[in-house]
């Protein structure tokens, strides 16, 4: 993907900033909106949304929603019904026809969460359709992030949405449908910021994500600042952590201390006495369920997506990021993450996690070894 100058990137914490900029948005809407989200929940924030959905359509707005078959397999047939006879049109990635039967293609999901409206504004993060409080324990939000982009950048991102839903809706409907025109494109300057739209697919972006983190981690002179919801990286990007931590950059990890996944927190855990003992220091999250998918290299360059770091994010699911190179945006969300790490994260002190019995040592590593050896089985385990 381009990477282009004159972009306006806000960024929003969790879904008490991002419902509301989203919603506006779509509110404004004149010819066309696209929506996709792996989770759609039928609760107050997703009837929210889905009210907003009927209202542009009511306008003779174009609404396009698309879910994913397996995080949307909850998703209630009446809703459906309902989307679509006010005029949304409502498609499936991948639907589960049943979630008892396994099958290669499962893991392959369709994790973004992107808006576009107008071909003007897009929403890009890790953001569900789904309330904050929704989540495994307690009572505090959700701690995610998204971004509000305007300007050139766009461009790339509503080339990408429509690219995919004329995908979908061929394999649903067993013929190439007919192409619907694009919006006007207006490359008109929205700020000074510069960025990029990386995406994860399964052709020409396969590594697009991965090779970005690489690359600004392999650039990091300072500092680098990952808080990532579900980390577990391969040899390359653990190498480029501890080369960075070695030159004395100031490598941070920020994670789940709650999870809704614990056989992926276990085999996560397995790699924290490599990073500890080489210098990279690691912070568990606990004050509510970590969702975030985030990072900052010293203070040029900044990512907010859907993107996690593992196998499966960086393989195998369709993801998107947006990459950011500007100071000031890379200070808000360091700060953001900073405060987070204050308020509600743990550090592992490294002599402490080095006395962790040897039975969890082992479970957690019998546990990576079987993600890692399912990646090898399903032939889906890429060149590290």
């Amino acid at each position: 993907m381009a990477l282009w100058d004159g972009n306006r990137i806000t960024l929003l914490q969790s879904g008490e900033q991002h419902f509301p900029a989203l919603i506006a948005a779509i509110d404004q809407a004149i010819s066309e909106v696209h929506l996709e989200s792996y989770i759609y929940a039928d609760d107050a924030t997703g009837r929210a949304v889905s009210q907003t959905l009927v209202r542009a359509a009511a306008r003779g707005v174009r609404v396009r929603l698309l879910l994913d078959g397996y995080g949307a397999r909850g998703f209630p047939q009446d809703l459906a019904k309902q989307l679509r006879a006010a005029g949304v049109a409502l498609l499936f990635f991948r639907p589960e026809p049943t979630r008892w039967r396994f099958r290669r293609y499962r893991l392959r999901r369709m994790h973004r969460k992107l808006a576009v409206i107008d071909a003007r504004v897009a929403f890009v993060g890790g953001i569900n359709i789904i309330d904050d409080f929704n989540m495994i324990g307690g009572n505090e939000r959700r701690y995610d992030y998204s971004v509000r982009a305007e300007g050139p950048i766009v461009q790339d991102i509503y080339a990408s949405v429509r690219r995919l839903w004329r995908l979908v809706r061929w394999s649903r409907l067993g013929r190439r449908p007919g192409r619907s025109a694009p919006l006007p494109i207006s490359t008109a300057i929205a700020g000074d910021q510069r960025a990029e739209f990386l995406e994860r697919d399964t052709i020409q972006h396969r590594r697009d994500i991965e090779e970005a983190y690489l690359a600004a981690i392999a650039s990091a002179r300072s500092a680098i600042l990952i808080a990532n919801a579900y980390f577990l990286p391969g040899r390359r990007f653990r190498q480029a952590l501890v080369e960075a931590a070695a030159r004395g950059v100031s490598v941070e990890l920020v994670l789940q201390g709650r999870t809704d996944h614990p056989l992926f927190q276990l085999a996560e855990r397995a790699l924290y006495r490599y990073f500890l003992e080489r210098g990279v220091k690691i912070y568990e999250y606990h004050a509510s369920e970590l969702h975030a998918k985030a990072a900052v290299v010293d203070d040029r360059w900044a990512t907010v997506g859907s993107s996690n770091i593992d196998p499966f994010s960086l393989l195998l699911a369709r993801e998107a990021n947006v990459a950011v190179y500007d100071p000031v945006f890379a200070e808000q969300l360091r700060a953001s993450l900073k405060q987070a790490m204050a308020t509600g994260a743990h550090p592992i002190e490294r002599q402490a996690w080095s006395q962790v019995s040897w039975w969890r040592r082992f479970a957690s590593w019998l546990v990576y070894g079987l993600v890692r050896l399912l990646m090898g089985v399903l032939g889906l385990a890429a060149r590290e």
